[in-house]
This record gives structure tokens, sequence and C-alpha cells, in this order.
């Protein structure tokens, strides 16, 4: 078969670690910019949310995302457990426990990533909402 398991399994690691990498940075670099604000510099509250928003599509379509990528991983796991039960012409049932084993890691690892995302979205766009609503009360007083 054209593909392992250690090939797959270093595929779909690399693109989880690459995933998750973006989605710290983009976290990081939004709570930074947040904090660094200054709600002066801005006179239309569509700019001032744009710049709040800049980077979080990114974010939900990387959590969103990542289910998938777990599913193609346990997906392709999954057809090489078989395969390799089918070539051996064993029917050995701790072999196919190992492989879809092995294979389902890939759906955690996807759906932990979804779940620690879309919490990370849901913050961020929480505090966009109050940064906008600090914004116009000031516009107000002004």
């Amino acid at each position: 078969m054209l593909l392992n398991h250690e090939i797959v399994d270093t595929v779909i690691l690399f693109v989880f670690l690459l995933m998750a990498t973006m989605s710290v940075w983009i976290i990081i670099e939004r709570l930074i910019y947040f904090s660094r604000l200054k709600l002066n510099d801005f006179s239309r509250e569509d700019t001032l949310e744009l710049a709040l928003t800049r980077y979080l599509s990114m974010l939900s379509a990387l959590a969103s995302n990542a289910p998938y990528v777990g599913l193609l991983g346990t997906v392709l796991g999954i057809m090489m457990a078989l395969y390799e039960v089918g070539m051996s012409g064993q029917l050995e049932p701790s072999k196919i426990m190992v492989g879809l084993a092995l294979a389902l890691k890939a759906t955690a690892m996807g759906i932990g990533l979804a779940i620690i995302g879309m919490f990370a979205v849901n913050l961020l766009m929480r505090r966009v909402d109050a940064i906008k609503v600090t914004w116009r009360v000031s516009q107000h007083a002004h």
C-alpha cells in the first residue's frame, strides 16, 4: 500500500500542529492588540469592528475544520488497518482493535482542537462586543 501508519500519523500530526500554532498565534496577537487598543484612534464603529475582528474568521475556520482533519486521519487509519488485515489473510481481533484505536486518536485530536478554538473565538468575540459598547459610550459622552 502506498501509505502506511507512520506517514499518515506524521502528516495528520503536522497539520494539527500547524493549525494549533496558527490558532495560538491569533489568540495571543488579538489579546495583545486588545490590551494596547486606543479607542480614540477610531472615529467610526465599522472601522473599529474591522480592526477588532481581524483574524477571528481565520481562527473560526481553523477550529471548525479541525474535526474534519481528524476524521480524514481516522478514515485513512481504518482503511489501512482493514487493508493490512485483508492482505495478511488472518483475522486477528487484537490487530484490528489496535489499528482502530490508533486511527481514532486523530478524531480525538481534531475535536480537542475544535473545542479549544471555538471557546477562544467566543471569548474573543465577547471581548469585541464589550470594546464596541465602551466605544459607543465614549462617543456619546463627547
